[in-house]
C-alpha cells in the first residue's frame, strides 16, 4: 500500500515536469502563420510615400504682338492664371511685326503673329509655335446685298479693278477698301492668299482689328478683312467661293482664307520656367477648349 503511494506521487511528478517543459519551449507571441517566401529580412507592409508635389512655378511672362489673338490671349490668360495663380502673363497688342522683333531683341518672353512666320524670319532666329488656326473673314456692312464673293473678285477689289459695288451685283456705289496697317499679321496673311501683296489700294488703313471692324460697320459701301474670331453682329462676313467662314471649314480647309495664330521664341535663347510653362500648355490639346472658346481652332483638337 505504501509503495502503489509512493508509486502514484512520482508518476504526478514526472507528469508535471513534462507539461512544464513543453510549455517552455514555446515561442512568445509566435501565433501567426508564416507567409510563404517570407525571410527574416521582410519588413512589415508600410503606407507608400506620397508623390511630391510639382514645383511651384511663379514670374512674369511677357507677350507682345498680334491684336487678332487678343481673344485668344485673354481666354489663355485666364485659364492658366487659375492654374498658376503665381504667375502673370502680360499681353500688348502692337502689331505681328513688332511682336516677332521684339521676340528676336529679347524684349519680350514670348511673341505674338498672326501669319506664318517668313523664311528670312526663321533664318534671323524666329521658332514657329502655332497655337490655332483662324479665319480671315471678308466683312461688309449689313445693308450690302452682296453676299458671296470669289477670291478674284475680292483681288480686283483690292487693287482697284473693280472700284464699284454694282459691278458685283450690289448697290451703285464705290468701294470703300479697308485694311489694316503694314505691320498687321492679318493683312500680311490676306494679302498673301488672295495674291495681292504690296499691290492694295487703300481708302483707310487702321491700327487693330476692332478699328477695321467699326469702319466697315459704320460705312455701306465698305469691305475689310478681320479675324474671324472678331467678327460680331455688327458686321457681315460673306461667303468665299461659296463657303461661309466658319471653325467647321477653317478646321476642313474648305474656307481659304485662313492663317496660324503664333507665339514666336528665338532659337537658342533659354524662356523662364514660368515662360515656359505657359508656351508648353498653350500648345498642348490642354489649351484646346480655351482656342475654341475664343472662335478659333486647335490644331491639338
Amino acid at each position: 500500500m505504501k509503495l502503489k503511494k509512493i508509486f502514484a506521487l512520482g508518476l504526478s511528478l514526472a507528469l508535471c515536469a513534462a507539461l512544464v517543459a513543453g510549455c517552455g519551449n514555446d515561442t512568445a507571441g509566435d501565433t501567426t502563420t508564416p507567409t510563404p517566401g517570407a525571410t527574416d529580412t521582410d519588413t512589415p507592409a508600410t503606407t507608400q510615400p506620397t508623390e511630391e508635389p510639382a514645383e511651384e512655378i511663379s514670374g512674369t511672362v511677357n507677350t507682345d504682338g498680334s491684336t487678332s489673338m487678343a481673344d485668344v490671349m485673354a481666354a489663355f490668360q485666364e485659364s492658366f492664371g487659375n492654374m498658376y495663380p503665381d504667375v502673370t502673363v502680360n499681353y500688348s497688342g502692337t502689331g505681328s511685326g513688332s511682336g516677332i522683333t521684339n521676340a528676336l531683341a529679347g524684349t519680350v518672353d514670348i511673341g505674338l503673329s498672326s501669319r506664318a512666320l517668313t523664311d528670312e524670319e526663321k533664318a534671323e532666329g524666329a521658332v514657329e509655335n502655332i497655337v490655332a488656326l483662324d479665319g480671315v473673314a471678308i466683312v461688309v456692312n449689313p445693308e450690302n446685298i452682296v453676299t458671296d464673293l470669289t477670291i478674284e473678285d475680292i483681288a480686283k477689289i483690292y487693287t482697284g479693278e473693280i472700284s464699284n459695288w454694282s459691278e458685283l451685283g450690289g448697290a451703285d456705289a464705290p468701294i470703300a477698301v479697308i485694311g489694316r496697317d503694314a505691320a498687321s499679321g492679318t493683312r500680311g496673311a490676306f494679302e498673301e492668299i488672295v495674291g495681292v501683296e504690296d499691290a492694295c489700294k487703300y481708302t483707310n488703313e487702321y491700327e487693330s482689328t476692332g478699328e477695321v471692324i467699326g469702319s466697315v460697320a459704320g460705312n455701306p459701301n465698305a469691305i475689310g478683312y478681320a479675324s474671324l474670331s472678331a467678327v460680331d453682329e455688327s458686321v457681315v462676313a460673306v461667303m468665299v467661293n461659296g463657303v461661309a467662314p466658319s471653325e467647321a471649314t477653317v478646321a476642313d480647309g474648305t474656307y481659304e482664307i485662313q492663317r496660324p495664330f503664333v507665339m514666336v521664341t528665338k532659337e537658342g535663347a533659354e524662356l523662364s520656367p514660368a515662360a515656359q510653362a505657359f508656351l508648353e500648355w498653350a500648345m498642348s490639346a490642354d489649351a484646346a477648349d480655351e482656342v475654341e472658346a475664343a472662335g478659333c481652332v486647335s490644331p491639338n483638337a
